[in-house]
This record gives C-alpha cells, sequence and structure tokens, in this order.
C-alpha cells in the first residue's frame, strides 16, 4: 500500500496543491423580522451580504425597519415586474430570475426600495457582480434562505417589518490560534518525518552500497524542471475548475478520499512498526501480511468512507476532515522531496506569483469582477438561479447543500453567538499554506543531516514558517479579510533559509542540495545513536 504512495500523491497533489489560498466569506448578518400580532412576535434569521458592497448598523437600535414585499412568486427582471401598489419604502424578497443580482439591484433601488433580499434555494451565498457597472448602488443586498422566506408568515404574521443590521465581530478569535497550532505542528513533524525517512535511506545505503535502492522506492523528487510542469498543471486545472466545477469537485473529492485513507495508514502504520509485540503474519496472494496492517488499512479506509459519506455535517465532520487533512499534509511532505535550495526558491516563488495573479489580478478579467482563486474556493456562482419561462419556480424543500473542495483545515470560529443563526462558521487555512513550506522545511532537515549541521537550518525554517504564519494572521485580523498566506511565508522561509546558509558558508552546498550529498559509504547506519546527523557529505562537484 506505501509502495504506491509517491505516484499516488504526485496525482492528488495536481488536483489539491493549486487552491490553497484561504477562503474568503462574506459578512454574516441578522433579519431581524416583527410581526402585527399583540404582543408583537419577533424572529431573527440569517443572512450574507457583501461588505464590499454596502455596510449594515452593528445595533438593532441604529437600524431602520421597512415594510416586507414578497415578490418571490414574480421575477424583477424589468420595470414592468413591479407590482401595480410599488415597492417603494420596502424590503423586496425576491428569487433571481434571468438576470443578474446587479440588474435586479438596479431596479428594486430605481423602484424606491429601501432593502433586497434574495431568497436563495441551495443555501446562503455570497452576493457577486462586477458592480463598477452600478457605481451608484446604495440599497442594501442580502441573500436570506428560501425556507425562512416560506415559513416567517406563520411565525409572525402577515404584516412585516424587516430590519437588517450585524453584530460586530471580536477582533482576534482562537479558532486561529488552534489553525496557527496545527500547521506549524503539521510543517514541523513532516519535516521531521523527511529527516528520518532521509536517515532510512542512508542506512541503506550503507548497506547495500546504493544509496537509491529505497529512496527512489519509496519517496518522489521534484527538480527544477519538474516544479515548472508542477506549477503549469496546477494553473491549467484551477481554470479548469473555473469553467467546470459542478463535474470536477465530485473527482477532487474521490482522489481526497483515496489519498486520506493511503496518507493515514502511512502516517499510522509508520508508530504501529515501531511496537515490537502483536506481528502476526500470514500469506496471501504470495505475499506476507502483518495482521494488524490489515486492520490498520481496513480502518483508515472505514475512515474516508464516513467522511465522504457525511462530508457536509459541519457540527462534527470537521474533526474527521482536519484528521484525514494533516494526514495528508504529513505523507506528502514526507513523500515528495526537493532535490535542492534552488528547487524551494523556484517553487514557493512561482506559487507565490501564482497566488498574486490569481487573486489580484484575474478579476481585472472576469465578467464578474471577482477572482478566479475565491470563486473556486468558494463554489460556483448560485447566482445561476434563473429559469428559462416566466415564473421562476422554486421548492419549498431546500437542495443539498453545495460541494467544496476538500482543500483546508477547518475550524469553527469560537463566536458562539454566530452559531444560532448562520450555522456554524469556520477559519480556514489552505493545504497549500501548509504542504509548500512544509517542503522547503523537510529540504533543510535533510541537508542538517547531510552536513552534520545538527537541527540548525531545520530549526531556523520552521521558526521562519511560524513567523510567517503569525504575520498572516495579523493581516487577517487588520485588513478583515482572507489573506493569501504565501504571500507573507515565503519571503519568511526564503530570507531566513539564505541568512542561515551564508552566515556559515554553506550557500553553494544549500543552493545545490543533492549534488552535494554522500558519496562515500557509511558505517553502521548514520550513526548508532540515531542521532538524526551524518557524517560529512563528499563534494562531487
Amino acid at each position: 500500500m506505501g509502495r504506491r504512495s509517491p505516484r499516488l500523491l504526485s496525482v492528488s497533489g495536481l488536483l489539491l496543491l493549486f487552491l490553497h489560498h484561504q477562503q474568503i466569506y462574506a459578512q454574516e448578518g441578522i433579519l431581524h423580522v416583527t410581526g402585527d400580532g399583540s404582543p408583537q412576535p419577533t424572529h431573527d434569521y440569517c443572512i450574507l451580504y457583501n461588505p464590499l458592497w454596502t455596510s449594515l448598523p452593528s445595533t438593532l437600535d441604529n437600524a431602520t425597519s421597512y415594510g416586507m414585499e414578497n415578490l418571490t412568486t414574480r421575477q424583477l427582471c424589468s420595470v414592468s415586474d413591479v407590482p401595480p401598489s410599488g415597492i417603494k419604502d420596502k424590503a423586496v424578497v425576491v428569487v433571481l430570475g434571468n438576470c443578474t443580482v446587479i440588474e435586479t439591484a438596479r431596479i428594486a433601488q430605481n423602484s424606491g426600495a429601501r432593502i433586497l433580499l434574495i431568497a436563495s434555494k441551495t443555501g446562503l451565498i455570497i452576493p457577486k457582480g462586477n458592480r463598477s457597472t452600478f457605481k451608484d448602488m446604495t440599497i442594501p443586498v442580502a441573500f436570506v434562505r428560501y425556507s425562512d422566506i416560506t415559513g416567517m408568515q406563520q411565525i409572525v404574521g402577515s404584516n412585516i417589518l424587516a430590519t437588517l443590521y450585524t453584530p460586530p465581530l471580536p477582533m482576534f478569535d482562537y479558532s486561529l490560534l488552534v489553525i496557527f497550532l496545527i500547521a506549524l505542528f503539521t510543517v514541523a513533524l513532516g519535516g521531521y518525518w523527511s529527516g528520518v525517512s532521509e536517515i532510512e535511506d542512508l542506512k541503506s545505503a550503507a548497506n547495500s552500497r546504493d544509496r537509491d535502492s529505497r529512496g527512489k522506492e519509496d519517496n518522489a523528487s521534484l527538480s527544477p524542471l519538474s516544479v515548472v510542469i508542477f506549477v503549469v498543471i496546477c494553473c491549467v486545472m484551477l481554470v479548469l475548475l473555473y469553467f467546470f466545477y459542478n463535474w470536477l469537485v465530485y473527482i477532487i473529492i474521490g482522489v481526497f478520499c483515496v489519498a486520506s485513507a493511503l496518507s493515514l495508514f502511512n502516517c499510522l502504520a509508520a508508530l504501529v512498526r515501531k511496537i515490537s509485540f502483536g506481528q502476526c503474519r500470514i500469506s496471501c496472494c504470495n505475499r506476507i501480511l502483518e495482521v494488524r496492517l490489515v486492520f490498520l488499512a481496513a480502518f483508515c479506509i472505514a475512515m474516508s468512507v464516513v467522511w465522504a459519506v457525511f462530508r457536509n455535517e459541519d457540527r462534527w465532520i470537521w474533526i474527521l476532515h482536519d484528521t484525514l487533512g494533516i494526514a495528508f499534509c504529513l505523507n506528502f511532505i514526507k513523500t515528495l522531496r526537493l532535490t535542492n535550495f534552488k528547487s524551494c526558491v523556484l517553487l514557493l516563488s512561482l506559487f507565490l506569483l501564482y497566488d498574486v495573479f490569481f487573486v489580484f489580478i484575474t478579476p481585472l478579467i472576469t465578467k464578474s469582477g471577482e477572482s478566479i482563486m475565491v470563486e473556486v474556493a468558494a463554489g460556483p456562482l448560485e447566482s445561476d438561479e434563473k429559469s428559462d419561462g416566466n415564473l421562476v419556480e422554486v421548492p419549498a424543500e431546500p437542495s443539498a447543500p453545495r460541494e467544496k473542495l476538500p482543500v483546508v483545515i477547518r475550524v469553527p470560529r469560537l463566536d458562539f453567538s454566530a452559531l444560532t443563526l448562520c450555522g456554524m462558521p469556520f477559519s480556514l487555512l489552505g493545504f497549500g499554506d501548509i504542504i509548500l513550506p512544509g517542503l522547503a522545511v523537510a529540504y533543510c532537515r535533510r541537508f542538517d543531516i547531510w552536513t552534520s549541521s545538527s537541527y540548525i537550518y531545520y530549526v531556523s525554517c520552521t521558526v521562519a514558517y511560524a513567523v510567517g504564519m503569525m504575520i498572516t494572521f495579523i493581516a487577517l485580523v487588520l485588513m478583515r479579510n482572507g489573506q493569501p498566506a504565501l504571500l507573507y511565508i515565503v519571503p519568511c522561509i526564503l530570507l531566513t533559509s539564505s541568512v542561515v546558509a551564508w552566515s556559515r558558508k554553506e550557500m553553494k552546498k544549500f543552493w545545490n542540495g543533492s549534488n552535494y550529498q554522500i558519496m562515500e559509504p557509511l558505517d553502521d547506519g548514520v550513526n548508532a545513536d540515531n542521532s538524526g546527523t551524518a557524517p560529512e557529505p563528499s563534494e562531487v562537484q
């Protein structure tokens, strides 16, 4: 099972690594409705709105109430769709027809409406679109669940007053600290595991006089040319996902199920093999199998299947999702090896440019005005709720949740007031923001082994990653918006590693990497005390 990991992880990496930007979600808000009963019944509902489009009051006392006009039985794509009684000074509720959110908002505002609520049958989504064509839009636009609108009259009555507001979020959420610890643990452990694997390879080389006999079997390497090809393929796949998301998302989910099960097995098997008892073996298909590893494989497959079945159960599945994600990242960092610092610089720099282009440049060329990265991360635009006829028919029951790409570490935000209405909000960090720096940390650990420099490069690179993550979270708190983590992590790692190599007068060795690996026979496998260091290598150049 483990011997196929390089090929499978290379394929899964091409499918998963390309999307490592933190997802950017709209601001949650509250729709407060009041009925005409005595005493007046009230109820609160969750809404999503785009804070770049409009701002809402932070308290209910500062908000203004408007009478609600339910127009979910007709489209609001032309002035003729406005009812004869008008919608002036109303909070209008519509479902999208054969027009965009911006076009509907323009008609509503020009007709005197004060609030536009879009009832979504597929769950709460983000108002999107290029506002450059309607820069004078002042009307608040928000998405609300269609099921909430249909059940509203039974709760508060027929004459409804609607009020929109958004409670302020705390300046810092402790879920970011949890994500920071997960990311740092995964990168540090993945780099250390890569070093352990390197020591085992060197031991095998000393015994067999062929240092590649084991490494080529269990690990895969990325040369500079492979890095360039890797990044190009990632770019192509991201664009394909942008246009064919509804089909490709299931391929990504399937690959993640297989790769995460394999990764969890490899991680746990490395621990199980350290246990000296319970090594019962059986013969099957001309192979000798350890019974405990067979049961372990069944357990890992079961965990992956459970995740696939319950992947949309946000309340608890995030624990299993993060466990599988950590295992995937660890196994990827350990298995995929960068051969030199040149490859590290090339990989991280190209993905930094990739981040900047797809996050900051593509909004200038897409019709919606949104970046390709954000749209793929958040899923397909649900503004496609359009009908070919003159009447938009929306079922009373909500449809299945939209599928999301399983390429992030997810931790619930510890803002319990938001859980009651808007479900469970999450703080997110993409796998690529862990794996890509982790490959550089792993290279530093292996270089420590090649040059008998203890843990100097490994520790300094890990600390640099921690600093880069902290800067990312500081920017996240200050800007109140999702941040491309590599924008801060890459400079920290590359500069720190370069300074350490330069100060130790090892920059040439560090830059060329494997060209300076050990060529001499090793005695008793890289220090009999397993200290994690190797004798000084001989230069071949």
